[in-house]
């Protein structure tokens, strides 16, 4: 394999650079709404990760890192849901509902806020605060002494965990080898391992250490309720963990492909350097490169943190936005994906957030509804979800077991259709249920196909995004997504009860509302213009 530094360095061959560039670019739509300086830079990196640097040490180190983020995401949106129903008990709120409607605020404008920031401050950064905040935010709400405390301490743990999806996966996706962009559909395990992650914790301990379900709300004292508050501890410390994990363990680089478009051309290489050395490799790619394709030598030496900070305060601005729309191709493509996240952002709390709820209420219909037999069951649900992710990787991209193939089997689009399709299915099946085994067994299935729609939807995102303004975007749909959370709240108070109670009947009304969006959801997906699946993401 040739080196980087054997070839001609005139201008000539620059414009030939050029030139392939502008042909990859016909092939690929999505390269769109950014500078040929970057996309020829990107080519060079992105040859030098997968013929140089390969997926490695580095690359499994940074796998487990950003999984775990995506795990936390997941850990605290359905934390919360398994202790509501023992939160009620000892505060009784005059609706329940708020906690969700807190944590959504939290991810709202944790999302927006961190997703923009990746694209202003780098990833590394974004990627290291999140965790901090949603630890310490998070072991601080399990001492609230009442609801309204409570609900502002889950709204900053929203803050901070909101950021993780959008930053995690940009700074994973810029890391690895084109033959290997699969793996951010496997990062959805993490999220699966997440929910029964939660299950089990709440399962030991509200089971074991909470009031009697007969007491009325408002009447459980707190030294005979700790089981949620124990949850609470736990989620936080395990949280907490992973950001020690992320800031003093492992040596976790900034993104090159964010330094080369911040002008960071030395900064970019030494990141690449340290993935190489890491892995047992090394790189003939050089500085020179680079310079070779600017027409102005735009490299800075390296900056602190406190100097990119306030870089990007006085810089903040909506030019990561524009470039999203610079085309009708990519404009409706942006458009629709993120109108998609927000449906599913409205589908999915609907059911899940109040599972527990709907569990208990179908169980007591059936004359059971036992706290152990809810929790048990709501673990069942969250095992039936690691299955999805890994049934998402083997039929997103079926060209990776074969080198230059190109047959897909669906590829992203299709892929994310059906799951999706399938899970609204399932769930206007849930609601014909009318004993317990039947609740359970239409919840596995759509648990399934829920974590396969999610594996798809985190990996089809990022990569229709360029990594100059992929913090951006992936920001936008996750702040609709969250908004769409936010909605779900309003609508199950709409719908329930002012008590905060559901009966079995008043269950299956927000359950048809979320089986509805998750149709049109899947619609829509169809209609997406460009598909991503055997392309390397720039």
């Amino acid at each position: 394999m040739p080196s980087f530094e054997e070839k001609d360095l005139h201008k000539h061959d620059a414009e030939k650079q050029e030139d392939s560039v502008s042909i990859q670019s016909a092939k690929s739509s999505h390269a769109e709404g950014v500078g040929r300086d970057y996309e020829l830079k990107c080519m060079l990196i992105n040859k030098c990760l997968q013929e140089e640097i390969g997926f490695g040490r580095y690359q499994y180190q940074l796998f487990i890192l950003a999984g775990l983020g995506w795990l936390a995401d997941n850990l605290w949106l359905q934390g919360l849901a398994v202790v509501l129903p023992q939160v009620e008990q000892e505060f009784n709120p005059s609706q329940i509902e708020y906690a969700v409607l807190a944590e959504f605020a939290g991810l709202i404008c944790g999302a927006t806020t961190w997703g923009i920031l990746a694209d202003v401050i780098g990833r590394r950064l974004s990627f290291m605060i999140t965790l901090f905040l949603a630890g310490v935010f998070g072991l601080a709400a399990g001492g609230a002494p009442n609801f309204v405390a409570f609900c502002s301490l889950i709204a900053c743990m929203g803050f901070g965990i909101g950021g993780n999806l959008p930053v995690d996966g940009a700074l994973y996706l810029e890391a690895i080898p084109a033959s290997h962009q699969w793996t951010l559909t496997l990062l959805s395990v993490w999220w699966a391992i997440g929910q029964l992650v939660s299950s089990l914790i709440s399962w030991g301990f509200i089971v074991n250490y909470s009031c009697d379900t007969s007491i009325p709300a408002g009447q459980c004292p707190r030294s005979e309720n700790p089981g949620w508050r124990y949850t609470i501890f736990t989620l936080g410390s395990i949280t907490l963990l992973m950001f020690i994990s992320r800031f003093f363990i492992f040596d976790v680089k900034e993104s090159s492909k964010y330094l080369v478009s911040q002008g960071r051309d030395e900064e970019a290489i030494e990141a690449l350097e340290h993935m190489a050395k890491l892995n047992g490799k090394s790189i003939t790619l050089t500085l020179q490169d680079f310079k070779n394709i600017s027409e102005v030598d735009r490299s800075r030496p390296p900056m602190s943190n406190l100097e990119i900070v306030k870089e990007a305060v006085t810089s903040m601005s909506l030019s990561h936005i524009k470039p999203l729309f610079t085309s009708k191709i990519l404009g409706i493509n942006t458009s629709l994906i993120i109108f998609i996240w927000g449906l599913i952002g409205l589908a999915y709390p609907l059911f899940n957030a109040y599972l527990p709820l709907y569990l208990a209420a179908q169980g007591s219909s059936s004359g059971s509804g036992s706290l152990d037999e809810t929790y048990r069951n709501y673990a069942i649900i969250s095992v039936l979800g690691i299955p999805g992710s890994l049934i998402a990787c083997a039929v997103v991209d079926w060209t990776r077991g074969s080198s230059g193939s190109r047959f897909f089997i669906g590829g992203r689009k299709l892929s994310l259709a059906v799951s999706t399709a399938l899970t609204g299915i399932f769930l206007f099946l849930f609601t014909t249920s009318h004993n317990a085994a039947a609740v359970l067994g239409w919840s596995c299935a759509s648990g399934l196909t829920q974590n396969a729609m999610y594996g798809v939807l985190y990996a089809y995102t990022p990569e229709v995004f360029p990594a100059p303004h992929r913090g951006t975007g992936d920001a936008l749909c996750s702040a609709l997504n969250r908004i769409g959370g936010f909605i779900a709240p309003l609508i199950k108070i709409a719908t329930t009860p002012k008590n905060g109670g559901l009966s079995a009947n008043a269950a299956n009304g927000p359950v048809f509302v979320s089986a509805a969006l998750f149709m049109v959801s899947a619609f829509l997906t169809v209609l997406l213009p460009i598909e991503a699946a055997g392309r390397s993401a720039l």
